[in-house]
């Protein structure tokens, strides 16, 4: 299991190297939705800084997601996703990306709950530009990851002051609350 103490330990080993292994996690978690992209983003911040933490997870994240998303529009008609692309919540999605663009995706991936990984094959799936795509997934990203990187720069004045970690915990509810009724409204239209 992939702990804090664990990642910041393996970060100390290789130091010289542990900006590649920073970049290299959330690259990963793109394509293995189980890897914790919250906790990469904290360990980054908490080793690195609230800037460099960021920079070095926003790269990982945003680069892996536009990998996977370049994938599944190579190969996604393909025998392997077609499963996927007939599966009716997925189709509402497709559909919403396709009419309205890159506003849905942009919504979703500010969400620290929201699977992007889900997000980037069905956009993938989708008929929305490269260029529509990138730039909801390097906003989106970038409001994610930033939130977590201030969490994850100074995570013992969470601790020090309760007030601090009551407002950024009431900050995830809300994005949490509003992901799940956007969720929501995509599953009730059509």
């Amino acid at each position: 299991m992939i702990t804090e103490q664990g990642l910041t330990d393996l970060f100390e080993q290789f130091k010289a190297l542990g900006f590649i292994i920073a970049i290299l996690l959330p690259f990963i978690e793109a394509f293995l939705p189980v890897l914790p992209i919250a906790l990469f983003a904290v360990v980054n911040a908490n080793s690195y800084g609230i800037f460099l933490g960021f920079l070095y997870t926003y790269m990982g994240a945003t680069l892996g997601a536009y990998f996977v998303f370049l994938l599944v529009r190579k190969y996604g008609q393909n025998r392997f996703l077609r499963h996927l692309n007939k599966h009716p919540h997925t189709t509402k999605l497709i559909q919403r990306i396709d009419e309205k663009g890159a506003l849905p995706l942009f919504i979703l991936l500010c969400f620290p709950f929201t699977p992007s990984s889900v997000v980037n094959v069905v956009a993938g799936l989708s008929t929305i530009s490269k260029g529509s795509y990138m730039l909801a997934v390097v906003l989106g990203k970038m409001v994610m990851l930033f939130l977590l990187s201030y969490v994850g720069s100074d995570v013992y004045s969470f601790v020090k002051y309760p007030e601090k970690s009551i407002i950024v915990l009431i900050i995830l509810l809300i994005l949490w609350v509003l992901g799940k009724l956007y969720e929501n409204r995509l599953h009730k239209d059509k």
